[in-house]
């Protein structure tokens, strides 16, 4: 792995995003002017950053395409003012009157845009408490894995719900992602039984980096969120980690660490293809072990 820095120091924002876009806006600008005082060369926030609501007509009222997004604007001016790597884990922004997309923006200390990522896996699920969410119902799925770079460093995008879909992950590992990054609006209820669990799970299985950025807290539309913001490192330790509240969470990631652990254990270099057979079936179904 050649990168050009081994030491990069990062900052997680945690939020809790509520229903005025100039709210949010100016609230995660005070947590990413904090994370850069602290040092911060890349800064995280979570899932959805510019607005949280379920009501559907409600959210494609404030909703902007991309090239009009007021909070676009004004995150892509703050990276060049503090001349950071910005990462905003998530805007919704409309594409049309009746949909929308849940992307991610890396953006370069010049305030230029170096990747987008659309989520690419959609939240339609009933919970056991009664909560219902169909992300399908307003969102366009995204069909594309995406790796960007952050000082030589090859992080891999995904957003939330991805998170329980661990080819995603090994795909962007074999394409040569040293860190994976998870920002997120966990339910607490399912962040309560898993959230730990799969950010850990993700990191050992890929000998990687995960950086998660969190929605924490109960927020104005009355949906509750997990909080627990976390950076784990390549064996699976968790090294820093939020609690509910809006915040900052710093930490430091050593890229000699992502080496270290892919030659100790090379489980990215030994996965092979292989096929399942359907019980009763005659045929096969064939699935990609690893890359060819």
């Amino acid at each position: 792995m050649s990168t050009t820095t081994d030491m990069l120091r990062i900052a997680l924002v945690q939020m809790r995003t509520g229903r005025d876009v100039a709210a949010n806006i100016a609230s995660a600008t005070a947590l990413i002017r904090e994370a850069a005082q602290g040092g911060a060369r890349y800064v995280q926030t979570p899932e959805t950053t510019n607005l949280m609501e379920l009501d559907r007509s409600v959210l494609f009222q404030r909703l902007h395409e991309e090239e009009t997004d007021p909070a676009l604007a004004a995150f892509r001016a703050l990276a060049q003012e503090l001349s950071i790597h910005l990462h905003i884990g998530s805007l919704a922004l409309k594409i049309s009157e009746h949909r929308a997309v849940n992307r991610g923006f890396l953006i370069t200390p010049e305030g230029e845009i170096s990747a987008r990522y659309d989520k690419i896996h959609m939240f339609d699920v009933d919970l056991p408490n009664g909560e219902t969410y169909r992300e399908s119902t307003s969102y366009r799925p995204g069909e594309r894995a995406v790796v960007g770079d952050v000082d030589g460093i090859n992080l891999g995008l995904t957003i939330c719900y991805d998170l329980r879909f661990p080819a995603l992950y090994r795909g962007l590992a074999e394409a040569g992602a040293h860190v994976l990054t998870v920002p997120a609006a966990f339910t607490r209820p399912t962040g309560e039984a898993h959230w730990h669990i799969l950010l850990r799970a993700r990191a050992i299985e890929n000998g990687a980096y995960v950086l998660a950025a969190a929605q924490g807290g109960r927020h104005e539309n009355g949906r509750e969120t997990y909080g627990h913001s976390l950076v784990v490192d390549p064996w699976g330790r968790i090294i820093a980690e939020g609690g509910t509240d809006p915040g900052v969470i710093l930490a430091e990631i050593d890229m000699k660490e992502v080496a270290t652990v892919r030659e100790r254990i090379p489980s990215l270099r030994h996965g092979r293809r292989f096929e399942v057979s359907e019980a009763g079936h005659a045929g096969h179904l064939h699935l990609v072990g690893a890359s060819s």
